[in-house]
């Protein structure tokens, strides 16, 4: 990096109902860094969405650039990293995951490290846990990914899908590990199997483009939305008013508490005017994919 450049990292929503740990989408929202070569590490949260600033060695996105560049027996630059982000803290859009790989793609860039995509990924899951957010943040669009045995990670990006989305974004906070707690420790194996061939003849169906069956599908979950749903505000209202509004399906975003509503361009107008006022302590916004994933502008 020769002075500045910028990081842009979308906001990603995980699951679409049953595709659990597995299925993530990016959307149009974003976390920006802008880095500045300096004399010293300094880290600036700007934007209403952030916490206030912290000491560089304790910043989350710092300590994830010190250790790949360790990783890869490299110094960063060090340098002034302007943060802005529009993607709200504990509501289910992979504000971790996008902070995670901003952390890599600082060391990449600071420590001119040239990492491929693949290594990238693979760091990011190692942080994160599992790759279902990190993955569509780093490539764009929606992306299906599994870990193997050996730790490689695997996935498959799904293009050109005719869909825009609502979010229903409440006031109140979730932890992801309270939202994981009210999942059951084991499911039999008829509920196993009858749980995965919803997730795989959803797939199917928005590869065909049947996007209503899709939607009906998204929320037939039986592995994680039944057990999470107790902890959202306002689950079945959402699910139904969007429904009636035109919307294909309507799921928990990631851990929740955020839902996210699915449909065509036509609909997507009147179904976020209509929560908006239905919901008035809600932020209501429309969204589109994310083709692109993370970006860096260099200058």
């Amino acid at each position: 990096m020769s002075g500045m450049c910028k990081i842009v990292v979308p906001a990603t929503s995980a699951n679409m109902g049953p595709c659990f740990d597995c299925a993530g989408i990016a959307l149009d929202r974003y976390l920006t860094l802008t880095v500045q070569n300096s004399h010293s590490w300094e880290f600036k949260h700007e934007g209403d969405y952030l916490p206030p600033t912290i000491y560089y060695e304790d910043h989350l996105m710092y300590r994830v650039a010190r250790t790949v560049a360790k990783r890869k027996g490299q110094q960063m630059t060090p340098s002034t990293v302007t943060i802005n982000s529009n993607i709200p803290l504990a509501r289910g859009l992979g504000s971790s995951a996008s902070a995670i790989l901003a952390g890599i793609e600082l060391a990449n860039q600071t420590a001119h490290l040239s990492l491929s995509e693949d290594e990238k990924l693979t760091l990011a899951t190692e942080f994160e846990g599992h790759p279902d957010n990190v993955a569509p943040a780093l490539l764009g669009g929606l992306v299906l990914s599994t870990p193997l045995k050996d730790s490689t990670v695997v996935y498959e990006r799904i293009r050109s899908l005719d869909l825009q989305m609502v979010i229903a974004i409440p006031e109140t906070k979730l932890r992801t590990d309270e939202a994981r707690g009210a999942l059951p420790t084991s499911y039999t194996r008829e509920n196993a199997a009858h749980a995965s061939s919803i997730s795989n003849v959803m797939v199917a169906a928005l590869l065909q483009g049947n996007y209503e069956l899709a939607g009906t599908l998204m929320e037939e979950d039986m592995f994680q939305e039944p057990y999470r749903s107790q902890l959202i505000p306002n689950y079945d209202f959402i699910r139904t008013t969007a429904k009636e509004l035109g919307a294909y399906g309507t799921v928990i975003s990631g851990a929740g508490p955020t839902m996210i509503s699915f449909s065509n361009r036509q609909h997507q107008q009147q179904i976020a005017d209509a929560l908006q006022k239905l919901l008035p302590t809600y932020e209501v916004a429309m969204h589109s994919i994310d083709e692109n994933g993370v970006r860096v502008h260099v200058e």
